[in-house]
């Protein structure tokens, strides 16, 4: 079952940018983790000081030993030393994922796969 990690996070303005360049080998260290889809930690243009995370795990498992190893670690570190506040990230559990465009090229918002 594939997993989701969705949400926002704030450092103060001016330190964003900076926390984002310090931990990118980080982010991309953590891509090279067994079932990591997608890792990204990125910039909200349209605020001084909010971050998306967004991540896509294989498994529960590659998840937990994400959430148990270093990397992960050293992210709430580096990050942390800037004074993180107002979090709001969530995990989903995904059931069926299918693409946004039909073969004929059409954005859908049903399932249409079944």
């Amino acid at each position: 079952m594939t997993i989701l990690i969705a949400g926002t996070v704030h450092l103060p303005a001016g330190d964003r940018e900076k926390a984002l360049a310090e931990t990118a080998q980080l982010v991309e260290e953590t891509r090279s983790q067994q079932g990591c889809l997608h890792y990204v930690w990125s910039a909200d243009p349209t605020s001084d000081t909010r971050l998306y995370v967004f991540e896509k795990w294989a498994s529960v498992e590659d998840l937990a030993a994400h959430l148990a190893g270093p990397y992960y670690q050293n992210m709430l570190a580096g990050l942390g030393k800037y004074g993180v506040y107002d979090t709001e990230v969530s995990k989903y559990r995904i059931d069926h994922e299918e693409p946004v465009y039909d073969p004929e090229g059409r954005p859908r918002a049903d399932f249409f796969t079944g």
